[in-house]
């Protein structure tokens, strides 16, 4: 269905040039799509090159991000039912270097699809980085990302720098924090237990040339040297903005966490094939309904009304069902949603970094639905924690991909809350739980205890801080 009216589509535009202007971004492509692959709405904001001014097209090439997760979930998925490998299997069977050594419990292949092997956030292992290291570099007749030696070494690394973890989020499968290692992990097993040589020669085989994405793929130096391809615009440290088409920049040395770029035309496709549960819009069937749901399902707690399946999210668009995965990376704001009731999907992609794109696709849905283009947001009855909370919920918190936040407690006996070194107005809504409210979104803070009743550690956001 769709009840996009030209009133909504107008105020769709003006919330999209609202956010571009509050977030510096350079260029937005938006589309809409239903399950038939009939486009139903397409349009381009500024540029994919904004000094010498080019225009976005349907074939502009993007990075994807963590959009690349549900690709990843999707060939583990489609593996499963080819009687390759079974989810429930642990994951030290197909990956050796991951010996699983200092978990009583086995990490198995369904906790890395859902965030919940146990580990807490961990810097990037990065390709360049890993690359220049071992004396190699990347061309067209050789491609890294097809190289089974920078393969064999970025899972070692990888895998190596999980098992000396000491300290862990809880049991695997108990909760979710975010993990771009795991799913680096399970594009190694697609590598290692498939028919094809790489994971990038796995998804075009399987996913993408079905599909009929020919503009997409796993690769870097490729990318860079396609005209259509976007510019990438982050800003760095000091305020300066980096412009460049460098699309290893901070990219993780396994791939399956972050490394599909992609068009607009073709992730149009690519969600088409969800509200089909599995068939693609041009007839071609890549997996079977089952395994779609299975994806689908919502298995682990983000925040209130928000859960994560396999490499998908999971929420409610009043009584509708959302699914939908966001990504981020210097230079790439993505993010990918469907409604299946409402058969309506869409894909917002940007080329720029930190933008909350997801705004813009959650208006896009609501507006073809007939609903309000902003959500309202949820009302909390008043609450004050106990003495015992804060002072449990005060200290240092920080997480190893270099973010952190501190909560105090003030002379007047309020908790105070410092995000990266920054004020952030944290409000109590329940034991044990808080919440940061943002323009878009809002964030939960909630507090991970331990057998005794401790506190260890905080869930902000998407990610477990360990309390140091």
């Amino acid at each position: 269905m769709n009840f996009m009216t030209d009133a909504s589509r107008r105020g769709l535009e003006k919330l999209t040039e609202q956010i571009m202007e509050e977030s510096s971004a350079r260029g937005v492509a938006l589309g809409i799509t239903d399950a038939e692959g009939n486009i139903l709405y397409e349009h381009y904001f500024g540029w994919r090159d904004a000094e010498k001014k080019l225009p976005i097209d349907r074939d502009t090439i993007f990075g994807m991000a963590s959009v690349t997760k549900s690709f990843t979930a999707l060939s583990i998925m489609q593996m499963q039912k080819d009687g390759l490998l079974d989810i429930n299997d642990a994951v030290k069977d197909y990956v050796p270097e991951f010996t699983n050594k200092n978990l009583k419990d086995p990490v198995k292949i369904w906790h890395l699809l859902c965030h919940s092997g146990g580990f807490f956030p961990l810097s990037r292992i990065v390709v360049d980085q890993t690359a220049q290291e071992m004396g190699i570099e990347d061309s067209l007749d050789n491609e890294l990302v097809c190289r089974d030696d920078f393969a064999d070494e970025g899972v070692r690394r990888v895998a190596g720098r999980l098992d000396e973890q000491t300290r862990f989020t809880g049991r695997p499968g108990q909760r979710l924090s975010y993990c771009n290692d795991g799913f680096g992990l399970l594009s190694d097993i697609v590598r290692r237990h498939s028919d094809c040589r790489s994971f990038a020669e796995y998804l075009d085989k399987h996913i993408l040339k079905p599909l009929g994405m020919d503009r997409s793929n796993i690769g870097f130096l490729r990318n860079s040297l396609d005209e259509n391809a976007a510019v990438l615009y982050s800003q760095e440290p000091d305020g300066s903005w980096r412009c460049d088409r460098d699309y290893e920049n901070n990219a993780f040395v396994l791939h399956g966490g972050g490394g599909m770029k992609s068009t607009l035309g073709d992730m149009l496709k690519y969600v088409a094939m969800y509200l089909n549960e599995g068939m693609g819009a041009n007839g071609n069937r890549i997996i079977d309904r089952y395994s779609i749901q299975e994806m689908c399902k919502p298995r682990q707690f983000m925040k209130p009304g928000v859960y994560y399946g396999y490499g998908l999210e999971t929420k409610q668009l009043g009584d509708m069902t959302v699914i939908e995965h966001g990504g981020s990376l210097p230079g790439v704001s993505s993010n990918l949603s469907f409604c299946p009731q409402a058969g309506i999907g869409v894909i917002v992609l940007c080329n720029t970094m930190d933008v909350p794109v997801y705004a813009i696709g959650d208006a896009a849905l609501r507006a073809c639905c007939g609903l309000p283009l902003l959500e309202e947001k949820i009302s909390h009855a008043p609450y004050q924690w106990t003495d015992e909370e804060k002072r449990q919920l005060a200290g240092d918190y920080v997480s190893g991909e270099g973010d952190s936040f501190s909560l105090q407690i003030e002379e007047d006996g309020s908790l105070s809350m410092t995000l990266n070194g920054k004020y952030a107005e944290l409000t109590p809504v329940y034991p044990w739980q808080g919440m940061v409210r943002k323009k878009y979104t809002d964030v939960y803070l909630t507090a991970i205890r331990d057998e005794d009743g401790k506190v260890f550690a905080a869930h902000y956001g998407s990610r477990v801080f360990p309390k140091e």
